[in-house]
């Protein structure tokens, strides 16, 4: 542990900072997870939101600078690629 005042600060501020990254990331995942587990049902509306929130997601993850721009953009269009395969079956 740090003796200096403004570095145990730090250390609490890089903390907290990580645990938003996680849960941010986590969110993501999941949201990611629920459309493609809607893309086989019959639901479009439900399938468009959920596309719709991971692409926010993603987006404020960005502008946020939990993920890198490149990342957010891979994984959008992996989703969407996937969502084209499962549709044209």
């Amino acid at each position: 542990m740090a003796n200096i005042k403004s570095s145990k600060k730090r250390i609490l501020v890089a903390e907290r900072n990580r645990q938003r990254n996680v849960a941010m990331k986590s969110s993501i995942k999941t949201a990611i997870k629920k459309v493609l587990t809607l893309s086989t049902s019959d639901d479009k509306e439900a399938l468009s939101a959920a596309l719709s929130n991971v692409y926010k997601l993603c987006d404020k993850a960005v502008s946020k600078g939990v993920l890198h721009k490149n990342t957010a953009a891979r994984k959008k269009s992996r989703l969407t690629k996937a969502l084209n395969k499962i549709q044209v079956k």
